[in-house]
Parts: C-alpha cells; structure tokens; sequence
C-alpha cells in the first residue's frame, strides 16, 4: 500500500483527489488529505474507501512533519508562500515532493539540492508553467530537429470568467484561485529578454501598458509581464533565444484599475491601518487620497489617478464598494488584507459561474531563410464551484504525473518529467480531459 499525503484542499484540489481515489483501491493507493479545515477535505474526500481527511495546519512544524514522515509522497496544494517550508522537509526526511508552485529562487535552489538526492522533486506540472512549460520545450525541440532557429519566445497564460452570474460585475474577473496571490500579484520587479537585451519593469509600472492578445475564439485579452520570465528561461530550453517574455492575461481594462489600486496604496502589505476596526472604506479611501481637487470622493479619486469621473476604472471601484460608508471591521489590517478581504466577497464565485483557463505560445523561427510564427493555443472551460478550468488545469497534470510515477518500474527524478518518454503520455492522457492545444503556423 502507497500512502499518499495531500495538504491542502482548497480551490483547486478537487480534480486531484476525484482522480486519485478512483484508481486508489486498484493501485493500492491510500490518499490522506489533510487540512486546515477538515471539513472542506471531507466533502471532497465523501466517503469513498482508501481516502480520509485529517486536520493538518501546515504552519505547526512538528504535525507537518509527522504527517511528511508517515507517507511515501507528497502533494501539496498549499499557497505559495507555504510551500518551501514544506520543501524543506521532504528533503530533510528524503520524501517525494509534487507541487503546483510557482518557481521562486528558493525553490529553484532547493531543486537542485534535490536532484542530488536523487528525489523526485518537480514543481509546476500545473497551470504555470507546468503544462505551458512541457508544450513549449516540446515544440521546440521539434522545430529545432527540422533545423529552425528559434528568434523570440512569447507565452501568455491566465484565467479569466466565461460567463458569470455577477452580470453586473464590471471587472468581468472572479476568484478562481488563491486570493492572497491575486493581491500580491506582480509586486517585484519583472524582467525579461528583448532582441538580447534584459529588459526590467517596476511593480510600480507594471499595469500601465498591458499587452494586447488575440486570442482564438475567445477575442482581445491584455497580459501584464510576469517577475520571473528569465528564471524560467532555462526550464523552457530558451538558452540563446533573442526575446523571451511570459504574460499574465486578464480581462481588458483590468490592468488599469488594478494599477489604479496599486496607485492608492490597497496592495501595500508592509503596515496595518490601526483604526481600520473602527473607520469605512470611505474614510480609507480618503486618508489615501488626500488634498485633490474635487468635491467628492469619487472626484478627487479620479483626479488623483488622471482619469475622468465617468472612466471604467473609477467604475469598477465604485463596484467594489471602495466609496461607501461601510464599516471595514479588520482591526489593524493591512491595505493589502483589507482588499483581499474585499474582494473575496465581490469576486466570489457562485454556483454556475463559468470559467476559462488560456495558454498561447507564440514561437517565432526562421527556417530555410523564411521568417514563421508557431502559435499554440488552449482553451479549457470549468465550472463552480469545484470544477473550475483553473481547478482542473492546476490539479489534473499533477494527478496524472503522481500516477506515472507510482506505475514507474524505475525510480524517476524531476529531471525525467521534461523527457518525451514522460510528456507524450502525460498529453494524450490530459487530452481526454480536454486539455489541447490548437496549433497555427504561418509566415510573417
């Protein structure tokens, strides 16, 4: 018997254990979901036999680690921030680690130290840059086999709302993972790679000159450059590639009412707001605001950010209710809480909520002394409450992976899952999900 430990099972762990345990009795799988809240692990556990959930607070050290120790490999589906703690144990206690984590530099370094002992230790077969990651080393490679000399690397990915029943809403965007992330979103400095030049961003810049994309069948979305384009330069293969940027998509017009919130100051996590107990959004709003010409809130807003009463930007927060006189009842919060706060109740999703998750890979190359562009595109629908498309985009290869891996007659290493031994049965089975790309090659 395996015994397979999960901690976290939160929005988009339900893909994940549906897959496990149909195939746990079987396999001789036994899958442990432990939770801060076990009650939410237990309606996706139900009652089906080789599964349980367990209390589990992955920020008490001694409990995780005697969970760590007692199973065979790990999942965990837990906020990012939480992550390397984790990763620090399972290399301590020699545990298999599957995440869905974005690459930071910490455990980019852990990764290595991994590999050295010879653990499975592989982040990210998800969302970003998981399934991106191996379609993009994929049809690179082939275009490199046929002689083609790849010129730029772009790469888009993201979740927006398909329908939803908040038809009001005018950001047209809801919650569909981690809160706290959507908040902190962005805060460093991007930097990418331009005709071999590097190319850096600002938190303070980001959202102000979003990217226009063109998605297929879907029409014009907007990305803003993600932090680490350049760590991931190595996992993609892209050594020696001219331009290479990664984006995050979004609705358009979003970028620049998220940068209006950036400007007023609702991203800072660094202080509270000591009488934030005590005062309205109203009254936070205006202590940020300050000294403006106009004789409303919503006036001296819109002239702070340079915008008219009447533009979408000053229309969204409005909808956000960042002009009202109601209570905020978080003492001591941060302006970052407060929002997060915030918008985990306008940007909740609702039962029938519809979502999308999209990648798009542009490959530029030249070939026999012409000019081309590969394009790449998938398009994968979900949704609420626990079938979200980025539920099963984030859970699903990360499920199939943790199966291959148990099937291995041999003992796999993180370096194995980048292999076409590994990824063209890990695509044809997350086709049957729904989980393709739709490619076009054309001249430019």
């Amino acid at each position: 018997m395996k015994n397979l430990l999960l901690i976290g099972a939160g929005r988009c762990a339900y893909p994940l254990i549906d897959y496990i345990l149909n195939l746990a009795t079987d396999q001789g799988w036994y899958l442990t979901v432990g939770d801060v809240l076990p009650e939410r692990a237990q309606k996706k556990v139900e009652d089906r036999p080789n599964g349980r959930a367990v209390w589990l607070d992955a920020t008490k050290v001694n409990d995780r680690k005697e969970m760590i120790n007692r199973a065979d490999i790990i999942i965990s589906l837990l906020p990012a921030h939480l992550h390397l703690e984790v990763a620090h144990d399972c290399i301590k206690l020699k545990k298999p680690l599957i995440t869905s984590s974005y690459i930071s530099h910490e455990m980019y370094r852990l990764g290595d130290e991994a590999r050295d002992r010879e653990l499975l230790f592989t982040e990210e077969k998800a969302l970003v840059p998981g399934i991106d990651e191996l379609v993009a080393r994929k049809n690179i490679q082939e275009l490199q086999s046929t002689g083609a000399k790849i010129k730029a690397f772009r790469s888009f990915s993201g979740g927006v709302m398909e329908n939803t029943k908040s038809e009001d809403n005018p950001w047209q965007y809801k919650l569909t993972w981690n809160p706290r992330n959507v908040v902190l979103a962005g805060q460093g400095t991007a930097q990418y790679l331009e005709d071999n030049r590097l190319k850096y961003v600002p938190y303070s810049k980001l959202f102000k000159q979003p990217i226009e994309v063109n998605v297929p069948g879907v029409g014009k979305l907007e990305a803003y450059a993600n932090r680490d384009t350049l760590l991931y330069a190595e996992e993609y293969g892209l050594d020696n590639i001219p331009s290479v940027f990664k984006g995050t998509l979004r609705p358009p017009g979003f970028c620049a009412a998220w940068d209006a919130l950036i400007q007023l100051g609702l991203t800072d996590g660094d202080f509270p707001i000591l009488h934030a107990g005590h005062i309205s959004y109203y009254n936070l709003i205006d202590g940020m605001v300050g000294a403006q010409p106009g004789n409303t809130l919503k006036e001296r807003t819109a002239n702070l950010l340079g915008v008219s009463i009447d533009d979408p930007t000053i229309q969204k927060l409005q909808w956000l209710g960042l002009f009202s006189k109601r209570r905020i009842k978080l003492p001591n919060a941060t302006p970052a809480l407060i929002l997060e706060h915030l918008l985990r109740e306008k940007w909740k999703l609702e039962d029938g909520d519809e979502d999308m998750v999209i990648i798009q890979h542009e490959i530029d190359y030249e070939l026999n002394r012409k000019n081309r562009r590969k394009v790449l595109t998938m398009i994968l629908k979900g949704s609420a409450p626990w079938n979200t498309a980025m539920a099963k985009n984030v859970s699903l290869p990360m499920a199939i992976a943790l199966k291959m891996v148990l099937q291995s007659a041999s003992k796999l290493t993180g370096k194995d899952l980048q292999y076409p031994a590994f990824y063209e049965p890990f695509f044809n089975e997350l086709e049957q999900y729904g989980i393709r790309f739709e490619q076009k090659d054309t001249a430019i």
